[in-house]
């Protein structure tokens, strides 16, 4: 009997041993992720831009105080607000210290909206920003009523 109780109890302390190794790894892994510096995404674009013209969306990214030159993906989803439906996806292209960009041109005034889809250092940021092309009629712009999902512009 008192084998079979030895038995029992150093198998419960091995288990017990398993579990702690672990909880140990997954809370130092969870420690880990927490410690993480934030990437951190600036429009650079003007919120007023002129139609017809080729202009540069340009988005700043960095970790810390380093901008970041290796982001797996930089693109700008533009849209006419309350349009995201018929929105344009540009990949944004490295030019310098962590600054992408993309050119654009605005065919007519309106009321515009642009994302900076932005997947860098195993994060994912995606700023928004109002942009106002030309001298729109404020009294015929949609409202735009688009969240800051990712819609169905990756499908097309």
């Amino acid at each position: 009997m008192k084998k079979i109780l030895t038995v029992l109890a150093l198998t419960t302390l091995t288990l017990a041993g398993c579990g702690g190794k672990e909880a140990t790894t997954h809370d130092s892994h969870s420690h880990n992720e927490g410690t993480l510096e934030e990437v951190v995404v600036n429009i650079q674009t003007p919120e007023t831009l002129p139609v017809g013209q080729e202009v540069a969306l340009s988005a700043k990214v960095t970790q810390g105080d380093k901008a970041v030159d290796d982001a797996d993906q930089v693109e700008f989803e533009v849209w006419e607000s309350g349009m995201r439906e018929h929105g344009t996806m540009l990949e944004g292209k490295l030019t310098k210290d962590g600054v992408y960009e993309a050119n654009y041109t605005f065919d007519h005034d309106g009321i515009y909206y642009m994302f900076a889809h932005t997947n860098a250092r195993g994060l994912h940021v995606m700023p928004k920003q109002e942009l106002k092309v030309g001298n729109p009629d404020m009294s015929k712009v949609m409202p735009d009523e688009s969240d800051d999902s990712m819609g169905d512009m990756h499908h097309k």
